[in-house]
């Protein structure tokens, strides 16, 4: 009981901390809309690093990965492989984002989206689609935040409560600060999380084994299955490969990735944090360790549920003190509301920006909207978090089903940014024959040769576009798209 309240304690300090920056960082520009959404557009390199950071590397990061790499082995690697490519994702869009947001005042993506097509059908369509798949992904950091609490308490802090108070916390410093409270919170959390992963990932690693080249050697010798493709759980190349495209194209499609972009001061910021991005994928590394160190441990009495390997190496096998314990929750915590904080205050803009705003909420006042978007934040948490009481199987699987969603966006955004030839009725067919393609494959059908429903689906979006854009004819008078060179 000591034990558990020497954690307890050390983790409640830290939320108070962070909801004391979080607070902290509010300031008179967030009375505005583009200074609660944008926080005014100046938004400089090491800020941005951390917000974009954190975005990737949640709950999924810190029980996800491992838990994946405990069940499957090599296939885990599927993750530092799509990482590897945002870099050339914020290369190549963020500056041209970033521009149009600054010359247009584009908040969203579905903002940029209904001006370049002319259509606020189109905005609408992809806020929903945004919405959709942002709130599956908030549960996994609200999720995340309850396995965490109940872990490492003991069960003293159930699972519903821990997911509660990190639900809490991040809801209120979104609520009053915006995206202010977000940056200065990611800063702190980020840094956090950064330490205690590459401690728990060598430590263990040196406890167990002797070190991290040793218990690969123990691995090789003893379940070689795990370090070759395709892993032990029989994860075909088609499957990683394709998880691998959806993850990249996917990512480049998050609503919250443009609103961050859109908050750049420069378009060389931009390019900057791209240069230096990889750095921060380093945190998975160790964390893709820890995973492969559970392999052995629990061989002859597998866990019921992969996400939780972290938690059972660090609670019971690795003898940490509780105040070790107590940090490493601390650091996890870090990864869940560091993302939730981003994805709340994103699906709450998106969902008044572009949905409620052109209908609902037409010819509301700038004032309106921000007590509309602030209030979304809390309604949207609460949402997922009730969601995340029905305790999803896997956080790696929710994860990669969010990404099947949001890719299908990927045509009409990019039509909007390289090609302006594309028709609007061109890109809405295709991002609706996708979207409901990959909805029946992930709950219905079977995915053809065990490939991700979501390449299928944005093949089937691809064709439909190309098939529309040959086969109708223009109208008379085609829209000229507003920023088109």
């Amino acid at each position: 009981m000591n034990d558990s309240i020497v954690v307890i304690g050390i983790t409640l300090t830290y939320l108070i901390l962070v909801l004391w920056v979080g607070l902290r960082a509010r300031g008179q520009e967030n009375s505005s809309l583009e200074g609660y959404v944008a926080g005014g557009r100046h938004v400089g390199v090491v800020i941005l690093f951390f917000i974009l950071g954190a975005e990737i590397f949640s709950a999924f990061a810190f029980l996800g990965a491992p838990g994946w790499s405990y069940q499957h082995g090599a296939p885990a690697f599927y993750i530092l492989a799509y990482l590897s490519l945002v870099p050339i994702t914020i290369w190549a869009m963020g500056p041209r984002v970033a521009k149009l947001g600054r010359e247009r005042g584009y908040l969203t993506q579905g903002d940029m989206i209904a001006d370049h097509y002319q259509s606020k059908t189109l905005g609408i369509l992809a806020g929903v689609i945004g919405v959709l798949a942002l709130v599956p992904y908030l549960t996994i950091q609200i999720a995340g935040a309850g396995l965490l609490f109940q872990a490492a308490t003991d069960g003293l802090i159930p699972f519903w409560l821990g997911a509660l108070l990190a639900f809490l916390v991040v809801a209120a410093y979104v609520f009053c600060s915006g995206l202010n409270g977000i940056g200065w919170t990611n800063l702190l959390q980020g840094i956090m999380m950064i330490v205690i992963a590459w401690f728990l990932g060598l430590s263990i690693s040196e406890r167990l084994y002797g070190g991290v080249g040793e218990m690969f050697n123990q691995v090789q010798m003893t379940m070689p299955e795990y370090l070759t493709m395709p892993g032990a759980t029989g994860m075909n190349w088609g499957y990683f490969s394709t998880a691998v495209l959806v993850s990249a194209f996917g990512g480049a499609m998050w609503p919250h990735l443009f609103m961050k972009f859109y908050s750049a001061d420069s378009g060389k910021t931009l390019r900057k944090v791209s240069v230096f991005y990889p750095l921060y994928a380093y945190l998975l590394v160790p964390l893709l360790f820890i995973g492969f160190a559970g392999i052995l441990v629990f061989a002859d009495t597998p866990l019921e549920r992969s996400d939780t390997v972290l938690l059972r190496m660090v609670m019971d096998v690795a003898n940490f003190s509780p105040w070790v314990i107590g940090l490493m929750l601390s650091g996890a915590l870090a990864a869940a509301m560091s993302t939730g904080a981003n994805l709340a205050h994103t699906a709450a803009v998106v969902l008044v920006r572009d949905v409620v705003g052109p209908t609902m909420m037409k010819g509301a006042g700038e004032k309106a909207v921000v007590s509309a978007t602030r209030w979304s934040v809390l309604g949207l948490s609460l949402i997922a978090y009730l969601f995340a009481l029905a305790n999803p199987s896997s956080l790696v699987l929710l994860l990669l089903g969010a990404y099947g969603l949001i890719v299908q966006l990927f045509p009409m955004v990019f039509g909007a940014l390289f090609m302006p030839q594309l028709r609007r009725a061109s890109v809405m067919a295709g991002a609706l024959f996708g979207s409901l393609a990959y909805l029946l494959m992930e709950f219905v059908w079977i995915s053809p040769f065990g490939w991700h429903a979501g390449v299928w689906a944005m093949l089937l979006n691809l064709g439909v576009v190309m098939s529309w854009q040959c086969l109708a004819k223009p109208p008379l008078t085609e829209p000229t798209p507003s920023h088109s060179q």
